[in-house]
């Protein structure tokens, strides 16, 4: 019997979603599934990231040509995947997706949900932001309007049409009550950025994600320094050794997600390292499906911010599992492993037993 298998779901999004890269309609999630379902995982990356699916591919296909036993215990996890050159080689959303599959396997021997089996304090429900791609201002402040009961907004900026302050302006006219943060996707220069948030801080702005290039550490500094807000680094975030690069330049807080460091092992050191130098941690995500939203929303218990909107944003996800409550905040479901099941089982499930879950 094949040990695991894999197969790509087409992910559409609810509405065109534009951002400084492009506007896009769909994402490609790779579904990675360990023989009887004894787990599950995901690998999922934007495009611009410039990562094939044949090179995540190469990496299923030295996992599934292993003999040696999974591992019985977490502390294991880094271990399998680090003996064979060509996984540990391999791209970050491909590891995450075996990094997931292997802790899945492990919560539902145990029958423990993900942040127990991993010792990790209860995720307390915290407010997730809902994420608006760049439109024109009119646009995105009707759409603000329609977010009822959604407290934080994240509003994705860094247009070259030089109406960023009237796409918040508008926004904040709509929903006077948001929180509202700001991704500009590395769309900014450092002095255009702090002229940027400058102005964007006058109308509320609570913090700015990764104003300029990812490769731009000093400029992610020069831009911290000059403005009040926290500024979190997204794209510059891929290593843990960037956790250190980034506290040395003096930025404020990182956007952890678990498809950029290749899964709950490495995202877990990134965490904590991150968080022995002073610096606050968003728990994101990439347009991805729930199984990989909800491994994370495990990690909430350590978390100061949330942008877990992906399964909200995604109009075909085939998985139940993290929900929302009339407050926008992120609970994570009361079942073994990551806890996330198919759709049409937990719709199932529901009409035979009538549920208080949100």
């Amino acid at each position: 019997m094949t040990r695991l298998t894999w197969e790509p779901i087409t992910l559409h999004f609810r509405t065109p979603f534009r951002v400084s890269y492009g506007t896009s309609e769909t994402r490609r999630a790779h579904w990675l599934r360990l023989a009887d379902d004894e787990g599950w995982g995901e690998g999922t990356i934007p495009p611009y990231y410039g990562i094939s699916d044949a090179s995540m591919a190469a990496v299923w296909d030295a996992a599934a040509r292993r003999t040696d036993p999974f591992p019985d215990d977490p502390a294991a996890v880094a271990a399998w995947l680090a003996a064979d050159p060509a996984i540990a080689a391999g791209p970050a959303p491909a590891r995450a997706a075996l990094d997931l599959a292997l802790h899945d396997r492990l919560g539902r021997r145990a029958g423990l949900p993900l942040h127990a089996l991993l010792g990790l304090p209860a995720p307390r429900p915290l407010p997730t932001s809902f994420t608006l791609g760049i439109d024109e201002p009119e646009v995105m402040a009707q759409q603000a309007a329609e977010l009822v009961g959604r407290s934080v907004i994240k509003l994705k900026l860094g247009a070259t049409d030089g109406r960023d302050a009237d796409r918040v302006a508008a926004v904040r006219a709509a929903r006077p009550d948001a929180t509202l943060y700001v991704d500009a996707n590395a769309g900014w220069s450092p002095e255009a950025a702090v002229g940027h948030i400058e102005r964007l801080a006058a109308l509320g702005v609570a913090l700015i994600e990764q104003p300029v290039a990812k490769d731009d550490i000093a400029g992610m500094g020069f831009v911290q320094r000059h403005v009040a807000v926290p500024v979190v680094a997204d794209e510059s975030l891929q290593t843990l050794a960037d956790v250190d690069r980034l506290a040395a330049a003096g930025v404020g807080g990182i956007n952890l997600k678990l498809m950029k460091v290749g899964g709950l092992g490495p995202g877990l050191a990134v965490l904590r390292r991150a968080r022995e130098l002073g610096m606050g941690v968003m728990l994101g995500c990439m347009i991805e499906t729930a199984v990989g939203a909800t491994a994370m929303a495990h990690l909430m218990g350590l978390a100061d911010w949330l942008d877990l909107d992906a399964p909200w944003l995604v109009a075909d996800d085939p998985f139940d599992g993290l929900t929302y409550d009339d407050a926008g905040r992120v609970h994570v479901p009361d079942r073994p492993g990551i806890g996330v099941v198919r759709q049409e089982e937990s719709h199932a499930k529901t009409q035979r037993t009538p549920s208080s879950e949100f």
